[in-house]
């Protein structure tokens, strides 16, 4: 069927914005209107005429309203194919009304259980049964039916049936199928993901993994200009989330721009002192704390003022006008913070494509929730996020000399920021401040001689942060010839007892994490 007459709609919304205009435009056309509940109210108030669907089921709504629409007389007006004489006769010998437009919107699930304190009773009175039943069956049905899900589609409904004598096209009916079946989809993941962390945990992955995201924006490309991109949200994001922050000013954000703002922002909650962090290409370039953040930001600059240029910064406090001075003193492509003062905000903005994010919570310091996953040629992989924090208690001496009380606090700086540079990663740091980072290096000699070398000498009395351990004494010999007095590692290579004999011989105090930070 081509065309579909529209003569009677269904309408059973959640979301009521645009009813009473849309339901007033439709009976303006001569479709009949039925109604559930709220929606038969909403619509009736609005002075259109509208049928409560008792009228039609010849059933009262019961249980509390879990028991509405769930009965034949809707679901066979429909169901029923249209182009099947058999089904069409029995429509009539049981006096059912076929249904040609059916117009449903779902409880709101997402919006209910991101409300602080919610009850776990809330949150499954809010699990829709006859919106999504209604929903898939008008769209499993759509070479008859055209199925609406949301207030945004109510325009073009209207423009195309005053256009085409109150017909819809099978094109029309297809794109509003398609986009009904993504939408209980998504509905039905969001509830999955809810009641597996619930009830199962966030530790056991699921046999059957379901995704659901929400389109933010489309992007300009992706990574490289012939690539196409869009960035997506989950719909029960963290609010210190990078999907969640607010853009005060500048350009549109870009894929790369995104990627690493996400690297720059987790790194920045790691820290309890004010604390900014300069991102390139999802590698810290610079990381530093200290008590005043302009002075943090200045010690993180002066780690790589090069590889700073172009990147992207993140200051876990506000930002006041000394650290927006700086941030304005050369170029770069995003600043975030959690707030910005007037004046900082005034400084900020006279560069024009700087892009200034507003981000609340990365203040405080959290446990990472959620799954990693990646996409792979016909997969996905998935994992739990790298949430591990280390405490000075958990760390073993196998040195023979012990690092100092300042020793001790920068190891734990640079193990913090050797979480979130790319494998092989080597962090040297001093004062809390980062002074030379090597990362991404097939070898990790190669990196370490890397950060030696960015340090321009600064590496003198400064800690070594490896992500995993060494495979040779050769780093350690290097360390100690670049004047680096302590090594934070995770230790377990068959040449443990060589590297802990070489950073004894050059009385280089050494701790051992146990623990690996692997970023591929």
């Amino acid at each position: 069927m081509d065309r579909v007459k529209v003569k009677t709609a269904l309408l059973s919304v959640t979301d009521k914005s645009g009813l009473e205009h849309f339901a007033r435009q439709l009976y303006a056309l001569g479709v009949e209107l039925i109604a559930t509940g709220g929606t038969y109210k909403k619509i009736s108030e609005a002075k259109v005429p509208v049928k409560k669907m008792e009228e039609i089921t010849r059933f009262p709504e019961m249980l509390d309203g879990r028991v509405k629409t769930l009965q034949p007389e809707i679901h066979a007006g429909i169901l029923a194919d249209r182009e099947k004489k058999e089904h069409m006769q029995v429509l009539k010998g049981r006096g059912i009304k076929p249904i040609d437009l059916v117009v449903v919107n779902l409880y709101q699930f997402k919006e209910t259980v991101r409300k602080k304190g919610i009850s776990l009773e809330d949150a499954m009175e809010n699990i829709d049964i006859g919106g999504p039943t209604m929903v898939r069956a008008a769209a499993k049905n759509y070479r008859g039916v055209a199925i609406v899900t949301f207030p945004g589609q109510y325009d073009a409904i209207i423009d195309e049936l005053r256009k085409n004598n109150c017909c819809l096209s099978l094109r029309t009916r297809e794109k509003l199928a398609a986009k009904a079946f993504e939408e209980t989809a998504a509905y039905d993941s969001t509830i999955s993901h809810f009641l597996h962390n619930k009830f199962i945990g966030k530790q056991h992955f699921p046999e059957k993994l379901s995704l659901t995201f929400e389109k933010a924006q489309d992007l300009r490309y992706g990574e490289n200009w012939h690539q196409k991109a869009a960035f997506y949200r989950e719909p029960l994001a963290a609010k210190s989330s990078v999907a969640l922050a607010k853009q005060l000013h500048g350009k549109e954000l870009s894929f790369n721009n995104i990627n690493d703002a996400n690297a720059a922002i987790e790194l920045a909650k790691e820290f309890n002192e004010p604390s900014a962090v300069i991102i390139k290409h999802a590698n810290p370039c610079g990381t530093a704390s200290d008590s005043r953040l302009s002075v943090a930001f200045k010690k993180a600059l002066e780690c790589d003022k090069t590889s700073a240029f172009g990147g992207i910064i993140t200051l876990n406090r506000k930002c006041d006008a000394p650290t927006a001075e700086q941030v304005a003193s050369f170029f770069n492509e995003i600043v975030i913070a959690p707030s910005f003062d007037s004046k900082a905000l005034e400084i900020l903005k006279k560069k024009r494509d700087l892009r200034v994010l507003q981000l609340p919570g990365i203040e405080k310091p959290h446990a990472m929730r959620g799954i990693d996953f990646r996409a792979v040629e016909g997969g996905a992989l998935v994992q739990t996020l790298d949430s591990h924090r280390l405490k000075e208690s958990d760390c073993k001496l196998v040195s023979k000399r012990k690092p100092t009380v300042g020793e001790m606090q920068d190891l734990l700086f640079a193990w913090s920021v050797a979480k979130y540079a790319k494998s092989n990663a080597i962090v040297l740091a001093k004062n809390k401040a980062t002074v030379g980072v090597g990362a991404g290096q097939m070898s990790r000699i190669d990196s370490t001689e890397i950060a030696v070398k960015k340090s321009a000498g600064r590496c003198k009395g400064s800690v070594l942060a490896s992500d995993a351990f060494f495979p040779f004494r050769d780093n350690v010999d290097l360390a100690a010839k670049a004047g680096i007095t302590a090594i934070i590692q995770p230790g377990g290579s068959v040449k443990d007892k060589e590297v802990i004999a070489a950073a004894d011989q050059h009385g280089i105090a050494m701790v051992f994490t146990g623990v690996r930070h692997f970023r591929h």
